[in-house]
């Protein structure tokens, strides 16, 4: 268990840098905001595999996660109806700045962080369901 624990402390902080890596990538080559969310809820499960659900939720807390995965949708939400308060359409990225380019740039980075935000919440909201259920007690010596 202790290497468990070990190879858990060094492994999460690098999972979790390669998934903001792949957030904020993901407009320039593979990636985006669900494969980060997937990603970076699996540093969390990781961490919490290595150290227990309670420490896990410690952390990350489970009356959080309804939260997150509406902050997520209304990220998204409001980057659609942005573009409609700038005079474009729904999702319309181009109104977003000056610069139509940069205006799709921002879009999609709001939107790949919306996106990201909601995986990771429900991610993490399974796997907190899953290791909740059908516990036995089992004495540890």
């Amino acid at each position: 268990m202790i290497v468990l624990r070990v190879v858990a402390k060094l492994f999460v902080p690098l999972i979790l840098l390669f998934a903001l890596y792949v957030q904020f990538h993901g407009d320039y080559g593979p990636g985006g905001g669900f494969q980060a969310g997937v990603i970076f809820a699996t540093g969390f499960i990781v961490y919490g595999l290595a150290y227990g659900r309670r420490r896990a939720q410690k952390v990350i807390p489970s009356a959080l996660l309804p939260v997150l995965m509406a902050v997520g949708i209304l990220i998204y939400a409001f980057v659609g109806i942005g573009g409609m308060v700038f005079g474009g359409m729904f999702l319309e990225y181009d109104v977003l700045s000056d610069d139509p380019v940069h205006g799709q740039h921002i879009g999609i980075m709001l939107i790949e962080l919306g996106v990201g935000v909601t995986v990771s919440a429900v991610m993490l909201a399974i796997y907190y369901t899953f290791v909740g259920r059908g516990k036995k007690r089992v004495k540890r010596y």
